[in-house]
């Protein structure tokens, strides 16, 4: 039988692993504090759509038929490059459904 040498391998240094720990947990962190930021502009939306909606009612007796309207006289204001704002309104007595959904 012959004896054949194992080639020898490559230690990585463990000074190499540990800044390499801290860095991939970093980089997931912030794609999650990314994440959570966008959920909450989502949220903050949604709010502001429906205190336009409440402020409607208060002073014309009737909830509005569409987010353009509240748009054009009650200063809502909507990225519609960035957000899908949902508004289904029932009738004018009945708090809309709104759902802001991010594109």
């Amino acid at each position: 039988m012959m004896y054949h040498e194992k080639p020898r391998q490559r230690k990585v240094p463990l000074a190499s692993l540990l800044l390499a720990v801290p860095v991939v947990a970093v980089a997931a962190a912030a794609g999650q504090v990314s994440r959570d930021m966008d959920a909450q502009a989502a949220a903050a939306l949604k709010d502001s759509v429906v205190q336009a909606a409440v402020q409607c009612y208060a002073v014309e007796g009737a909830y509005p038929e569409s987010v353009d309207y509240l748009e054009q006289n009650y200063g809502l204001h909507i990225n519609h490059k960035r957000y899908i704002v949902s508004y289904s309104a029932f009738a004018s007595n009945v708090m809309p459904d709104v759902q802001v959904l991010e594109k």
